[in-house]
């Protein structure tokens, strides 16, 4: 190892190597061409191990392949907002419901524009799990004799510019403030005989961890009551 052995001679094979890979690195377009020429000048004036190791200490290992950069931001492990603003294209970018149905929920994509048009039949977009493309989304809803309805976690914010025609846009406000680094939703289009409902509400799970939390409460509750008396 040429830690271990710093002082240890290098020799031409040894300094042709390292011009090798410094070669390699420039027509990769890791090295520029100062920075090829400054470290070939270095690995031929190079005596020792030591004085080789640090030339291509930053640069792949040749026979090694180098790590894959993925351009898209992968979820954070530990929750939050910040892990489920992805990026990316999303998941789906659009749905139709002709005297159907359609859903999207669970841990889909949200992309940054997302269309959906409903004729005589209905939708849900549901958010709740979801991860989103962009910091900032828009939902785009056209319901004719249909509806749709977008439901949203507590904590986004929301912002409503349908029309309705004898239809309408239903938006009904949630209390809870919204937190920071949560995405902003913005919901567009036209209800014609029909209605788009956009609502916010918790998930099933938190729902259910709730309601555990409550009863866990309140059989703490009767057992301190049984224990005072």
């Amino acid at each position: 190892m040429t830690e271990d052995l710093p002082e240890l001679r290098a020799s031409d094979a040894d300094r042709e190597r390292v011009a090798e890979q410094l070669r390699d690195a420039l027509a990769e377009g890791r090295l520029d061409m100062a920075e090829f020429e400054e470290r070939l000048e270095a690995a031929y004036r190079a005596r020792t191990y030591g004085e080789l190791t640090p030339i291509t200490r930053d640069l792949p290992v040749p026979g090694v392949a180098a790590p894959v950069v993925n351009m898209v931001k992968q979820p954070v492990q530990g929750g939050g907002w910040a892990s489920r603003v992805v990026g990316g294209e999303g998941s789906s970018s659009w749905a139709v419901a002709i005297m159907g149905g359609f859903e999207r929920k669970g841990g889909w994509t949200v992309p940054k524009r997302f269309s959906c048009f409903t004729f005589w039949g209905g939708g849900a977009v549901d958010l709740r799990d979801a991860n989103f493309a962009d910091q900032e989304i828009q939902i785009n809803c056209v319901a004719i004799m249909g509806g749709v309805d977008v439901i949203v976690p507590p904590g986004v914010e929301v912002v409503v510019r349908g029309i309705g025609i004898m239809g309408a846009f239903d938006h009904r406000e949630d209390d809870t403030p919204v937190e920071p680094g949560a995405p902003r939703v913005i919901v567009t289009g036209v209800a014609f005989w029909g209605g788009v409902g956009i609502r916010h509400k918790i998930t099933d799970a938190e729902r259910r961890r709730l309601k555990e939390q409550r009863r866990q409460e309140k059989l703490e509750r009767r057992a301190e009551r049984r224990r005072l008396r």
